[in-house]
C-alpha cells in the first residue's frame, strides 16, 4: 500500500468518526426533546445513552467498512477505538475528572468497539 493510499484510508475514518459524531449529536438531541416532553427517569434516559454511543459506532463502522472495503473488521475495530477515546477526552475536558467507575468506562469501551466492529462486519 503507497502512502496515498494510507492517507485516503486515514481520511475516511475521520470521515466516518466525523459521520458517528454527528449521528451522536442529532440523537442525543431528540432524546433531550423526548426527555423534556415525557420526564423520563435517570434509569432510562442512561440506557438510551448507551444505546446512542452503539448505534453511532455500528453507523461509523458500516461507513468506513463500505470505504475501505477491505479489513473491514479491523477498521470498524479502530473506529471504535478512536470513537471511545475522542468521548473520554471530551469528559475530561468538560468535566476535569472522569465520571462514573472503571468497570463503566470498561463496558463503554467494549460497547464502542463493538459497535464500531459491528458496522464494519455488516457493511
Amino acid at each position: 500500500m503507497n502512502r496515498l493510499e494510507k492517507n485516503q484510508k486515514i481520511i475516511w475514518l475521520l470521515k466516518a468518526l466525523l459521520f458517528s459524531y454527528v449521528v451522536t449529536g442529532i440523537s442525543l438531541l431528540l432524546l433531550s426533546v423526548l426527555l423534556y416532553k415525557f420526564e423520563w427517569n435517570e434509569h432510562l434516559v442512561s440506557a438510551v445513552i448507551v444505546a446512542v454511543y452503539v448505534l453511532s459506532t455500528v453507523v461509523g463502522g458500516i461507513v468506513i467498512g463500505k470505504l475501505v472495503r477491505t479489513r473491514r473488521f479491523f477498521w470498524g475495530l479502530l473506529l471504535g477505538n478512536l470513537y471511545f477515546i475522542l468521548l473520554l477526552v471530551i469528559t475530561i475536558i468538560l468535566y476535569r475528572s472522569l465520571s462514573g467507575n472503571g468497570l463503566n468506562m470498561l463496558t463503554a469501551w467494549i460497547l464502542c468497539t463493538g459497535g464500531g466492529m459491528t458496522g464494519g462486519m455488516i457493511s
